[in-house]
């Protein structure tokens, strides 16, 4: 098959977290950077943001003067500014980053154009709409002139643009550089993720939402309508899982081409001794923090669980997460005690200097350190949803609670203050991770999870959940290495029951079938490397290339 399709000489790929680590589409674009890379050496171009200073630089990008000398010359004379290097991460490939400040004095023109060419409505535009529509132009424009640098119509060439941030390059070149086929992939809906924020139902009335109408219900019109354009204009419209491709059909009326689901590379999963050693000392460290902060003597025999990922309370189901650790207090089943994490950036002010003291002294301590359920001082403490949840629930870590529960609030980049350990190396000392989402196209977090040898909990209505049941032909239970549980609009209760009966089951594994099961989900993750899921890249390139061809035979 893969004989047959047409593949692209050039591939440049802009995205708002191109060397600007912000969430999950950075690790999906650094991650599979090395894939294509291999095959198409410096022939791949990631375009990104140049939101840096020299007091600031980005740590994922390095300068690279011996890049493209003569076109540097022409982008000075087009007055473009651009820094040309290469992105810190495996397979270092080619990386742009666009200086997208010097178009601002020209937004109101721009804005006029994609109107009049493609309906694009940017008269509601507040926020960061009108930042990453003129980064999202600057790129095209820096595309365009590398393309009439070096290229021409006997080269195939891809624009990759992913999310509605992009979506304005997409349809600039779509207008202006016909040569160019033009692939769009949106990783979740601006608005299918407003409805969920706003605690609307989402899935069962999404066959009767009109996506127009809620754009403008929830003040997303300008969002929502680049998206939906930009979707409709391109040669080839994609998104990442089976269930926002159905939200796309409905919410932007437009079906998708392809989905690509989200791979990753595992190797910075580490093997063998090293991986042992690993993870008995992420063990020890969470254990000496709920012991210092906690005033317990909790020993290497307790359960550690965790959830992790962006601070959306409802959406990434932290509200249920707690919710069942709760029940979980009361289950006559639970046979350890529980010491469960959320690790999700908050507005953190300090860490503890506190807890930081009683864990360095080396000394136990029996009694709880004040407010025994965060690990950093918050700007908001009385105003943060997960404190306030706690409070409500009455969970204060008591001496005879079997279930403790910590809030961990920050980007665990290995420099937090308290633990000073990175998130890769600390997910590996979990027993059981858990993802309950209500809202999630793909979902890193338990791909990860299954990775790094951790059984993990989470839902059908995420994106990597129904992948993993599609796998197995059926609903996967904990001892397949993955626990999805059906989430709906309305079961939240019964969500909270199936997350507190799996942990509760888990707790009596014996050795063996703890074994199995941390087996089945390093097998599982290793389905999901790029190497198996690029064929759906290649496939979205054709189509792409293959659209373009037809529009320039009409032209």
């Amino acid at each position: 098959m893969e004989k047959d399709l047409l593949f692209p000489n050039y591939i440049f790929e802009s995205s708002w977290e191109v060397c600007n680590k912000v969430g999950g589409i950075y690790t999906v674009l650094s991650t599979r950077a090395k894939t294509l890379q291999d095959k198409l050496t410096d022939r791949i171009i990631f375009i990104g943001p140049d939101c840096w200073t020299e007091d600031n630089p980005s740590p994922y990008f390095v300068a690279d003067d011996s890049l493209f000398t003569e076109w540097r010359e022409v982008l000075h004379a087009q007055q473009l500014n651009v820094r040309i290097g290469r992105w810190n991460v495996h397979g270092n490939p080619v990386a742009l980053l666009v200086d997208f400040k010097p178009f601002f004095s020209k937004k109101d023109q721009i804005y006029a154009e994609m109107w009049e060419w493609y309906q694009v409505d940017s008269l509601h535009a507040y926020g960061d709409y009108d930042e990453a529509s003129m980064f999202s132009y600057a790129a095209a424009k820096v595309v365009e002139s590398f393309y009439n640098t070096y290229l021409d119509a006997s080269q195939k060439v891809v624009y990759h643009a992913n999310e509605w941030m992009t979506g304005m390059g997409a349809l600039y070149l779509q207008h202006e550089l016909p040569q160019v086929a033009t692939l769009f992939t949106t990783h979740a809906t601006s608005i299918g993720r407003s409805i969920a924020g706003n605690n609307k139902p989402l899935y069962d009335y999404l066959f009767a939402y009109n996506g127009d109408q809620m754009a403008g219900e929830l003040n997303m019109q300008s969002k929502h309508s680049i998206e939906k354009q930009t979707a409709k204009n391109v040669d080839c419209f994609t998104t990442v899982s089976d269930i926002t491709a159905n939200e796309c059909k409905e919410l932007l009326d437009k079906p998708v081409d392809v989905v690509l689901p989200n791979g990753f590379e595992n190797d910075f999963v580490p093997k063998g001794a090293q991986f042992t050693q690993k993870r008995k000392s992420a063990r020890k460290v969470l254990i000496n923090l709920a012991n210092a902060l906690l005033g317990t003597d909790l020993d290497d025999d307790v359960l550690i669980v965790s959830t992790s990922g962006r601070y959306e309370f409802r959406n990434k189901g932290v509200d249920v997460y707690i919710e069942a650790m709760n029940r979980l207090l009361r289950d006559k089943d639970l046979n350890k005690t529980v010491l469960a994490f959320i690790e999700v950036p908050g507005w953190v002010g300090e860490p503890r200097k506190d807890l930081v003291e009683r864990m360095n002294s080396g000394k136990k301590y029996d009694t709880p350190l004040e407010v025994p359920l965060v690990t950093h001082w918050l700007h908001n403490m009385s105003h943060d949803n997960v404190l306030g949840m706690l409070k409500f629930l009455n969970m204060w870590n008591r001496k005879e609670d079997k279930v403790k529960l910590i809030f961990l609030p920050c980007y665990l980049t290995g420099d937090d203050g308290v633990l000073n350990i990175t998130y890769y190396d600390l997910v590996l000392g979990n027993d059981l991770c858990i993802y309950p989402s209500y809202y999630e196209p793909w979902g890193y977090t338990p791909l990860e999870a299954v990775a790094f040898k951790v059984p993990c909990i989470t839902t059908d209505l995420a994106g990597f959940g129904l992948w993993a049941n599609k796998e197995a032909g059926t609903y996967r239970h904990i001892e397949d290495g993955v626990e999805v549980i059906h989430r709906t609009d309305y079961n939240y209760s019964e969500v909270a029951d199936a997350i507190k009966d799996t942990v509760a089951q888990f707790s009596n594994f014996t050795p063996e079938q703890v074994k199995k099961a941390r087996a089945a989900a390093d097998k599982l993750s290793k389905k999901a490397l790029w190497s198996n899921f690029i064929q759906y890249y290649y496939e979205a390139y054709h189509i792409a290339l293959t659209n373009a061809q037809k529009r320039n035979n009409h032209l």
